[in-house]
């Protein structure tokens, strides 16, 4: 959690929401143990006071503009139960109404922080450079006759040139004029690998400089750089991603109406027809409560609920009802490639040593992780790592000894002398060895040993495990074939595709992030999209349901997501949107059972004489019993069917 979230507390829904919980939980053990009215009647007025004043209030505002929805009603029902003497149950709506209210709205503001944050990811200051002489040549060129002058990042303009140094993030998009850095740019492109960069070579603001200098020429305005159409996108499919609602909530209007409508009616002509008031007025109250909501609001939530706990249990953190609703109605899949269906750190997959000067692959590996053991870059570290997990026995790093005259060169690796002999590890393009780069998916780097080609060493990004076999399980759930979205290279994705089961035709490389929510809103129907960046952000945004990765995924992806993997398990989210689909069904059964009890109540009130105890009973034994029903997806066995 970043230090600028927005705390629980510190919303009025949840203080309010919290207020009333507190004081339903004191009156209940002193209802039930049978204590006097006078100390749980106020305890239960203010559970009614602390939660519903705001949907009241809500729903009055619909009511004037000629709309009736659930909030009004589901006061008008929790009042009408109090007011014959169902005093707990219309507090305990009361509560659960309020407590849905708090996390919807912590769930909003969370999502308006990590917008925010994430332009925090842009430096607020830049170094411009000036030509001392004025001379525009000067400018382009370069030289010692340039100041340096800190200005605000928002306050550059294009054709301004800024100096990037070592370690610092790039204040704007724009062209390497002179230098030579990596810049890991995986909030951009998702690239697993920091990038080489020179001159003529295009930077993104927000993105991390290696260990060059360089000098770049800005080439967009600050408000129109890559990360400030993120935030942009991120926020307008927020607003603009249609809003999915509860089945009972699409209803909600009609049904309404219909209820206060039909009370009225029952109340005023029996009383037209020369009924007694007490008479009429107790069969409109019997009627108000037989055909009260309570149970088709209960035969939605706990199936929707259940669900949601039994995969939390699981590691798939759903962050709503509405989203565990809309999970099962997934008709398509698209995927990130690195950090969703990779694990996004490169590893070493094979050692080729060149014949002639006759090292075995131990030994050429070893040579090179002494070399490298003074680098940073993400490659050294894995070739590093792949020596140290040789077998007890075999020649590792440590046996060479200290590696001396270290020396890195941003763009073309490290150089060293390793017992007694000068290695050089780095690009192949960079030490002349272009030519021969062996065939690969992944990155090839070359070892030169006293100034001798003496084999290579291939490095990819490995795939997560569980991934082929959860698209397998994902394709048999959808009706149309799955896609692969991400900025990294052709190559790089087809390979990936080919090995988790995803037709070349659906893979899309080199996008940028708003081609990823582009293409996203271009596959049509209801798209489920797995990403972990922040470039995926807007996509989680745009799909019709976004799943974050929990431990490798960004603070921006996983509130803009709709769900969360906590451990990362791809495996889970074909199981998940089966939980979602068996919830749905259940949801239908008990809307169904409910409608029948209401169906009947409400014609023996109308047709016959119904007793309020027993419509009471008859009301709340429905209640109960699709609540019951709901409550068995909390089963284990409904996670592995």
């Amino acid at each position: 959690m970043q230090p600028t979230d927005t705390r629980l507390l510190a919303l009025p829904e949840a203080r309010w929401a919290a207020v009333s919980t507190a004081a339903f939980l004191l009156a209940l053990p002193l209802h039930l143990l049978g204590a006097t009215a006078w100390l749980w009647g106020p305890l239960y007025a203010a559970a009614y006071l602390a939660g519903g004043w705001e949907p009241a209030l809500e729903g009055l505002r619909a009511l004037r503009a000629k709309t009736l929805d659930v909030d009004l009603l589901m006061i008008v029902a929790a009042l009408g139960a109090a007011s014959i003497g169902q005093v707990m149950d219309g507090a305990l709506l009361i509560v659960i109404f309020a407590t849905s209210g708090a996390m919807e709205a912590l769930a909003t503001a969370r999502t308006e922080d990590s917008v925010r944050g994430l332009l925090g990811l842009a430096p607020p200051t830049a170094t411009r450079l000036h030509p001392a002489s004025g001379a525009a040549e000067e400018k382009e060129a370069g030289g010692e006759g340039e100041r340096e002058e800190t200005v605000e990042a928002s306050a550059l303009a294009i054709g301004d040139v800024i100096l990037v140094r070592p370690g610092e993030r790039v204040a704007a998009d724009g062209r390497v004029l002179d230098g030579a850095s990596d810049i890991d740019q995986a909030t951009i492109t998702g690239e697993p690998l920091p990038v080489p960069k020179a001159a003529g070579d295009e930077v993104f603001a927000g993105t991390l400089n290696g260990t060059g200098a360089l000098r770049v020429r800005v080439e967009r305005d600050p408000s129109d750089t890559v990360i400030a159409r993120v935030v942009a996108l991120v926020e307008e499919a927020s607003r603009t991603k249609a809003p999915t609602q509860l089945f009972v909530e699409r209803i909600e209007h009609r049904y309404a109406l219909g209820m206060v409508a039909a009370t009225v009616l029952v109340f005023a002509v029996p009383l037209a027809f020369g009924a007694d008031l007490t008479g009429a007025l107790l069969r409109a109250m019997t009627f108000m409560i037989v055909a009260s909501p309570c149970a088709v609001v209960l035969a939605t939530m706990p199936p929707l609920l259940s669900a949601i706990a039994n995969a939390g249990r699981h590691g798939v953190l759903i962050k709503s009802a509405v989203v565990m609703e809309r999970l099962g109605q997934t008709d398509r899949i698209a995927y990130d490639k690195t950090g969703t269906l990779t694990e996004g750190t490169p590893h070493l997959v094979k050692i080729l040593p060149e014949p002639g000067p006759g090292f075995a692959e131990n030994e050429l590996l070893s040579l090179a992780a002494a070399a490298e053991h003074r680098s940073e870059h993400p490659l050294a570290r894995a070739i590093v790592a792949a020596a140290h997990d040789l077998p007890r026995g075999e020649t590792h790093g440590e046996a060479y000894g200290e590696a001396y005259d270290f020396r890195s060169a941003p763009g073309y690796g490290v150089t060293a002398t390793v017992a007694g002999r000068e290695v050089a590890v780095g690009s192949p393009e960079r030490l002349g060895e272009g030519t021969a780069v062996p065939d690969t998916d992944g990155t090839a780097v070359v070892v030169r040993v006293d100034g001798v080609r003496a084999g290579w060493l291939l490095l990819a990004d490995r795939i997560r495990p569980g991934a082929p076999e959860a698209v397998t399980a994902l394709n048999r759930l959808t009706t149309a074939p799955p896609a692969l979205l991400t900025g990294d290279s052709s190559r790089a994705a087809h390979s990936v595709a080919e090995r988790t089961g995803i037709p070349s035709d659906g893979v899309r490389a080199g996008l940028l992030p708003h081609e990823k929510a582009e293409a996203v809103r271009d596959m049509g129907g209801r798209v489920l999209f797995v990403g972990d960046g922040v470039n995926d952000a807007p996509a989680l945004a745009a799909a019709h349901t976004g799943i974050a990765m929990g431990r490798a995924g960004s603070d921006l992806a996983l509130e803009t997501a709709d769900a969360v993997l906590v451990h990362d398990d791809l495996t889970a989210v074909p199981r998940a949107v089966a939980l979602s689909r068996r919830a749905r069904r259940l949801v239908v059964q008990n809307l169904c059972l409910a409608g029948a009890f209401i169906g009947v109540l409400v014609v023996w009130d109308l047709a016959g004489h119904l007793p309020l105890p027993l419509g009471v009973a008859g009301h709340e034994g429905s209640t109960i019993l699709v609540g019951l029903n709901g409550l068995r997806l909390l089963r284990e066995s409904a996670w592995r069917e």
